[in-house]
């Protein structure tokens, strides 16, 4: 063997090496998801090593993402689209041009993304937004909302929370010709977070007397305190959301202090003082035994007052809409919750599943055992995959069936 034939085996080895990641055998489309994620591991070790340099902050890098899958606002035969803004928070509004002989349906969608990447405007985003106003024949108001790390929490939920107080005003949803009884929040990943968080605030503000008819929470972050459920035990390095990744921007979401994200890498970063609050998110008593397996419950190490006193967002319900009292989770909407079975936060969602179940709320659990997190972002080429096609349909038949 020549010396370009050794050097073009090794080469290849080591890509096949880098490119391989072990996917459950359940899932469709294996290789591509390979790929799909080596490419996304590539981005995360560039940025490690650019933050590394320090060159830019790791988000920086990833936001190249968000930037090179930006859609511009080009409306189509079916629906009308423009960035606009509402009380100053932009958003990009989608108008279905068909006639309808009443009043219009409306969601209001909010993005994932860590709460420190991702946009409105992100291709795949764009397209569920469009598929949603077309299908449904609704409005559909997607919040263009500030990022970490430049932004922490509440900004986030404030810029959310902004764009729904002033969107269910009765003249705005006039302006649009919207039905007032006809509305949904909905979101995924952190966008399902502060789709919670934002339906749980409006049942406190007497100032908004629109109420919300369902809400669409699509595979959720939902609680700070334990990151070392089943879930994340099972799925800690698994394609496109490891546990790493998902420990970075919970601390994010709250600071670039390091120290916070440390502490939660090794789940002791509750203080003592809050120990209370371990009862809302228990999964030995709110996850049914298919998905607890073999784990064994253990009782929560506690971390230093310290992070608790400096960084009080990663224990507000505003970011962990789990931490809330039973008693806030009365008058909630029809609830629609997505979970994934090869994701970490599979167990959020469940759990909150479980919460609303036993105050009487009435949820749909769509459990989808083959998806990996995020799978909703894969409905465009060259990443698009069978199963993002037929969640997306999915999901946009609950909306027009319960909407």
């Amino acid at each position: 063997m020549g010396t370009k034939s050794l050097c073009l085996l090794l080469a290849s080895v080591l890509v096949a090496y880098y490119v391989y990641t072990p996917i459950p055998e359940n899932i469709e489309e294996r290789w591509k998801l390979m790929l799909i994620n080596a490419g996304f591991r590539t981005v995360s070790h560039v940025a490690e090593f650019a933050e590394w340099l320090g060159l830019v902050h790791y988000m920086e890098v990833l936001m190249m993402i968000t930037s090179i899958e930006y859609t511009a606002p080009i409306s189509d035969e079916n629906v009308t689209i423009t960035d606009t803004k509402f009380n100053n928070v932009p958003a990009r509004l989608y108008i279905p041009r068909k006639q309808s002989s009443g009043l219009k349906r409306a969601v209001i969608y909010i993005h994932g993304g860590g709460w420190c990447v991702g946009g409105s405007a992100m291709e795949p985003y764009d397209l569920l937004s469009r598929w949603t106003a077309k299908k449904l024949n609704a409005i559909v108001v997607s919040v263009e909302y500030r990022l970490a790390p430049m932004y922490h929490f509440p900004v986030q939920f404030e810029d959310v929370y902004t764009v729904v107080k002033f969107f269910l005003q009765n003249s705005v949803l006039a302006q649009y010709g919207v039905d007032p009884n006809r509305i949904c929040i909905s979101g995924d990943s952190a966008g399902g977070n502060l789709a919670a968080a934002v339906a749980q605030q409006l049942l406190d503000d007497l100032e908004v007397k629109v109420k919300l008819k369902i809400q669409a929470l699509l595979y959720p972050a939902l609680q700070t305190l334990d990151l070392d459920l089943p879930s994340y035990k099972d799925n800690e390095n698994k394609p496109i959301l490891p546990k790493s990744l998902m420990v970075r921007f919970w601390s994010e979401y709250f600071t670039t202090d390091l120290s916070l994200q440390e502490a939660m890498a090794s789940n002791r970063h509750v203080p003592a003082e809050s120990s209370h609050l371990f009862r809302f998110v228990n999964w030995s008593n709110l996850l049914p035994e298919k998905f607890k397996k073999d784990h064994v419950y253990a009782s929560p190490v506690y971390g230093s007052s310290m992070l608790g006193k400096k960084y009080p967002g990663f224990l507000d319900p505003r970011a962990a809409p789990l931490l809330v009292d039973d008693t806030k989770l009365l008058g909630l909407p029809v609830t629609y919750v997505l979970t994934c079975q090869h994701d970490v936060l599979r167990d959020d969602g469940i759990m909150y599943v479980s919460r609303l179940r036993e105050v009487g709320i009435e949820v749909i659990h769509d459990h989808i055992e083959d998806a990996i997190h995020g799978i909703l972002m894969f409905i465009t080429s060259p990443t698009d995959l069978a199963l993002g096609h037929r969640v997306a349909n999915k999901y946009i038949e609950w909306l027009n069936i319960n909407l």
